[in-house]
C-alpha cells in the first residue's frame, strides 16, 4: 500500500476567486487573506491551524500570480476534481494517473501520458521524485505616510520611519530554544523592527496612490517581500490641494499693487516668474497652467496663485505715520464675514 497522501486544493476556492478573476483581483483576494490570517494577529494555541491556512493562500497566491503555473493549473479543464486524494510513493505512477483520467491509446504504459504531465507539471507527476516546494518569498507589509502638499509639488526626498514585526533571529521565530523561552524575542517569536527610508518622491505623486518597494517587507526564504506605501497628501502653511491643481499663497505689500508686479514662485523643477496685473484685488487668483501634480501620462494640473496683502515684519516710525494717515483719509475696508461698525 503506498504511503503518501496528496491532497489537491482548487487555488480560486482558497482565495474565494472566480476561473476568470484579473490579475488584480487575485492580488487584492490574496492581500486581504495573508493579513486576515497572519500568524501574528491570532493566539498562540491557534498558530498550528492559522499557519496552515497561510500557507495554503500563499500557495494559491504563487500558483494564480505566475500567469505560466496558472495555464498550467487551469489546463486540467473543467473536469479537475478539487480536493481530490492521489496516493503515491516516491512520484505519482504515469500508468496510474492514465487510468484515473481515461489515457489515450498509443501511450502504452503510460508512455507520452507521462511527458505530458511532465510538461505541464514537473518532475512532480514524472516519477523522478518527490514533489519540491518552491521557496515562497516573504508577505508585503503596508504602512502610510503624510507628505506636504508643497513637499509632493516640488519633489526631493522623504525620509520616514516605520516598525515592521519581523520573526526572531535567534530561534527562528519558534519562541523557544533548548534552554527554554527564547531570551531575544520573550518567547513571542517576532519582534518590531524600526526601518529608517529615504524616499524618493515620484514626478506622478497623487494622493492615496500607493508604491510598492521591494525588498522592505517581510522576510522569507526566497527574499523579504515588498513594502506597500500609500502616501496621503496634506496641505501645508503655503499649499493646498483642489483634485489635481495646486493653490498656494502668495502675499505681496499693498503698494505692489499701485502697478505691474512680478514674482518668482518655486515650481517643480524650478523657478516660474508670475505676473501680478495692477489693480488685482486681495483673494484674486492666478493661474500658472501645467504646474500642478501629475494627473495622466504627461498632463499635469493647474497652480493657482492666491494674492494676499501683508506688511512689513517691523514698522518705522515714519511708516506707522502715514498708515496712521491713510486710515483716516480712507473709508472702511472689509471683506470675508466682517461688516462695518
Amino acid at each position: 500500500m503506498m504511503g503518501l497522501l496528496m491532497e489537491f486544493q482548487d487555488y480560486y476556492t482558497t482565495l474565494g476567486v472566480s476561473r476568470d478573476a484579473s490579475d488584480d483581483e487575485i492580488k487584492r483576494a490574496y492581500r486581504k487573506l495573508a493579513k486576515d490570517w497572519h500568524p501574528d494577529r491570532h493566539p498562540e494555541d491557534e498558530r498550528d491551524e492559522v499557519e496552515k491556512k497561510f500557507k495554503s493562500v500563499s500557495e494559491a497566491n504563487e500558483v494564480l500570480s505566475d500567469p505560466e503555473k496558472r495555464n498550467r493549473y487551469d489546463s486540467l479543464g473543467a473536469n479537475y476534481q478539487h480536493g481530490q486524494d492521489f496516493q503515491g510513493g516516491g512520484g505519482i505512477d504515469p500508468e496510474q494517473f492514465a487510468n484515473m483520467f481515461g489515457g489515450r491509446s498509443g501511450m502504452g504504459s503510460g508512455e507520452g501520458f507521462s511527458d505530458f504531465f511532465g510538461q505541464m507539471f514537473g518532475d512532480m507527476f514524472s516519477g523522478r521524485g518527490r514533489p519540491q516546494a518552491r521557496p515562497q518569498r516573504g508577505a508585503d507589509a503596508e504602512a502610510m505616510i503624510q507628505i506636504s502638499v508643497g513637499e509632493a509639488l516640488l519633489g526631493g526626498k522623504r525620509a520616514f520611519t516605520f516598525r515592521m514585526r519581523t520573526p526572531c533571529d535567534v530561534c527562528d521565530g519558534k519562541g523557544r530554544l533548548t534552554s527554554g523561552a527564547c531570551p531575544a524575542c520573550g518567547g513571542l517569536g517576532a519582534s518590531n523592527q524600526q526601518k529608517n527610508i529615504d524616499l524618493k518622491i515620484p514626478d506622478d505623486v497623487r494622493d492615496g496612490q500607493v508604491l510598492r518597494l521591494r525588498g522592505l517587507g517581510q522576510p522569507g526564504v526566497a527574499g523579504p517581500g515588498a513594502l506597500l506605501l500609500t502616501l496621503k497628501l496634506v496641505a501645508d502653511d503655503v499649499y493646498s490641494l483642489r483634485g489635481c491643481d495646486v493653490e498656494a499663497e502668495v502675499i505681496i505689500a499693498p503698494w505692489d499693487l499701485l502697478e505691474d508686479t512680478k514674482v518668482n514662485v518655486a515650481v517643480r523643477g524650478g523657478m516660474a516668474t508670475a505676473r501680478i496685473p495692477v489693480g488685482t484685488k486681495p483673494g484674486q487668483k492666478l493661474r500658472l497652467r501645467g504646474q500642478g501634480l501629475n494627473t495622466s501620462g504627461e498632463a499635469r494640473g493647474d497652480l493657482f496663485l492666491v494674492v494676499r496683502l501683508g506688511l512689513p515684519e517691523e514698522l518705522s516710525e515714519r511708516q506707522r505715520e502715514l498708515l496712521e494717515k491713510l486710515g483716516e483719509e480712507s473709508d472702511p475696508v472689509r471683506g470675508g464675514a466682517a461688516s462695518v461698525d
